[in-house]
């Protein structure tokens, strides 16, 4: 198998590097960046006052192994498959600066994205991650039935920050309940963040919790069990 080329410009070397990537991951899905190679054709004139501009101008080379170990993984399928390629796309799409890893067990695939790029893919709140999580455990469950699994999608360590300061604020919610016997609602969550809050007081004597309201504005509400 050949290796794979491509040729990009842009205002900077960088942004050069960076659009070259981005065609390198739309032809081969599942390529590792750390194999890219690049070689710096020209770095680029800005000229006098704006005048006289030449772009920069890159080489990416991807080799033959690396091509054929991207493809092959594709060709394997199976759901950890679907959901590097998939978040592939989505950041590529989104024209993100961000590497897309993918780890599996017995129960769980972790798509885990790193990079500049991360805040953006996280979005406000989570919104956006948590909508890429649900869309990939939807298409899951759509191909794989019974025996899919369940697909987690996190960005610099975003997941474990947000657990901690929901599983606190879920533990505070609790002690007030318990101190004034009346029912506390929190804030908005998505359907990921309110079973984070329903598993942590799950086993808490003397409380419940249950979700009322409308998406997107739906919420848990910790009350006296």
């Amino acid at each position: 198998m050949d290796e794979l080329t491509i040729e990009s410009t842009g205002e900077t070397v960088g942004e050069a590097k960076w659009a070259a990537l981005r065609e390198l991951e739309q032809r081969c899905p599942g390529l590792d960046k750390a194999a890219v190679r690049f070689e710096v054709l020209s770095e680029g004139e800005r000229g006098l006052l704006g005048v006289g501009y030449a772009p920069a101008r890159v080489l990416a080379l991807l080799p033959a192994e690396a091509v054929q170990a991207a493809r092959e993984a594709l060709e394997e399928g199976g759901i950890a498959a679907d959901a590097h390629a998939l978040v592939s796309r989505i950041v590529a799409a989104l024209g993100l600066d961000a590497r897309v890893d993918v780890r599996e067990d017995e129960e769980t695939v972790v798509v885990t994205c790193s990079g500049p790029d991360v805040a953006l893919l996280i979005g406000r709140h989570g919104q956006t991650i948590d909508a890429i999580q649900y869309l990939l455990n939807a298409i899951g469950h759509r191909t794989y039935g019974d025996e899919r699994k369940e697909v987690v999608v996190d960005a610099a360590g975003y997941r474990e920050r947000r657990r901690a300061t929901l599983e606190s604020l879920a533990l505070r919610s609790a002690e007030r309940v318990l101190a004034t016997g009346e029912s506390e609602g929190l804030e908005p969550m998505t359907a990921v963040e309110r079973k984070v809050v329903h598993l942590c007081l799950k086993d808490v004597e003397g409380v419940a919790t249950t979700s009322e309201g409308t998406e997107p504005n739906r919420y848990v509400v910790v009350l006296p069990g």
